[in-house]
């Protein structure tokens, strides 16, 4: 018979592991490798919680002796069959009967058919299943994430032992513990990526976090808003106003990440957003690719909303390019992380032309002049005064034939 499992070794290596930051995929898989070397009769062990994301609801990671370890990310609303499985699951059982341990004999058919993966398991070779939950309190639960289920399945003759069962007993709460960290971290990230962009989130959690903390730097402006959002808003139900709101923001904000923008901010139906290169042609080229993409999203999404007897409008934007300060504004105990400075004011005065001109692509002389052989896409709507700027300017927009012929 194998010596018992050294929990102190196994304990030891998950903290290590976790304060690494190795990651949840690299950590499973080598506290797997390590309970089986330690004479633990595992063939299959299962994680799963739920996770802080705004288009995920679960994660879940499944190692199986032999194989690579597969993890999955379920994705909200993703259909029924994600939502029986988990009903019909052991852990489902747990939560209604308030029990954070369940073990079932694979040789006890009443009680395999009762859950749907036993049988699988039973048919797999395996002969006994322990089901543990661990519960996270205080400032650990965030959001629906309130625990982490585990299972565990051997194909031992005769099942777990008893020394197995305390093993696994002993040491979830550290696997529980350190998945949790590595999860923490990466809700992190995904939380300032969401709320702040990518850029930003990354300077952030590189430490810029001090007030007055900013750098000058040159970059393109985007500056694009709805067409009589307030008026299309007051019409329809909040629900639908919603729903419309995320339609059209969802096109805009992927026209400008596909051509490597950067979103700072929804400023109510606006979006703010800047684009940065070494070479000032090539921001100016990916802002003019980005700004044609969304207008051709933008008016397919209009078919579509009016086959469907859905409200519709139109998308307006302001390019204008200038030096501008990025970084922290606010005050001590709120923050925000964006772009300041007379350029991004213009931007603003030039985007507010957009219902007198009639048009749905403004840009300033200074984009145009820096656009360099981009210009050519671009026709004179003649010289404007903006309110607030000293001397009028030179505004612009797509020329309609240059545009067919790119």
């Amino acid at each position: 018979m194998p010596e018992a499992p050294s929990l102190p070794f196994l304990q030891a290596w998950l903290i290590a592991e976790s304060l690494r930051g190795c990651g949840d995929t690299a950590l499973m898989q080598g506290f797997c490798e390590r309970l089986l070397a330690q004479g633990v009769p595992v063939f299959r062990v299962f994680v799963g919680s739920d996770v802080l994301h705004p288009t995920l609801a679960a994660r879940t990671l499944r190692w199986r002796r032999g194989s690579t370890l597969v993890d999955t990310d379920v994705v909200r609303g993703d259909g029924t069959d994600t939502a029986e499985a988990w009903r019909t699951s052991p852990f489902f059982a747990m939560i209604e009967q308030g029990s954070s341990e369940l073990r079932v004999t694979l040789d006890d058919p009443a009680r395999i058919e009762r859950f749907p993966v036993l049988p699988d398991l039973k048919q797999e070779g395996g002969t006994d299943y322990l089901a543990l939950m661990v519960p996270f309190g205080g400032m650990l639960r965030f959001g629906q994430v309130e625990e982490i289920y585990a299972s565990f399945a051997t194909d031992r003759a005769g099942g777990f032992r008893d020394q197995d069962i305390a093993t696994l007993r002993d040491v979830i709460p550290a696997l529980a513990l350190a998945l949790h960290a590595q999860r923490l971290g990466i809700a992190s990230r995904t939380l300032l990526d969401t709320y702040l962009g990518c850029d930003a989130a990354e300077r952030v959690l590189a430490g810029n976090i001090v007030r007055g903390q900013a750098e000058a730097i040159h970059a393109v402006i985007w500056s694009s808003d709805l067409s009589d959002f307030t008026r299309v808003a007051d019409e329809i139900p909040p629900g639908a106003m919603l729903a419309m709101l995320n339609a059209y923001a969802e096109i805009v904000v992927d026209a400008i990440t596909t051509q490597g923008g950067d979103v700072l901010k929804f400023i109510g139906d606006g979006i703010l957003a800047i684009f940065r290169d070494e070479d000032p042609h090539g921001a100016c080229g990916r802002a003019l690719d980005a700004a044609r993409a969304m207008l051709a999203k933008v008016d397919a999404l209009k078919v579509r909303r009016r086959a469907d007897g859905l409200p519709v409008t139109n998308v307006t934007l302001a390019l204008h390019v200038g030096e501008v300060l990025y970084g922290n504004f606010g005050s001590a105990t709120r923050l925000d992380f964006t772009v300041l400075g007379p350029a991004v004011n213009e931007t603003a005065r030039i985007a507010a032309l957009s219902r007198s001109l009639d048009q749905r692509v403004i840009v300033s002389q200074a984009f145009a002049i820096e656009a360099g052989p981009r210009r050519r896409e671009l026709v004179s709507l003649g010289r404007y005064a903006l309110r607030g700027v000293a001397r009028p300017q030179e505004l612009y927009t797509f020329d309609v034939e240059a545009v067919a012929v790119a």
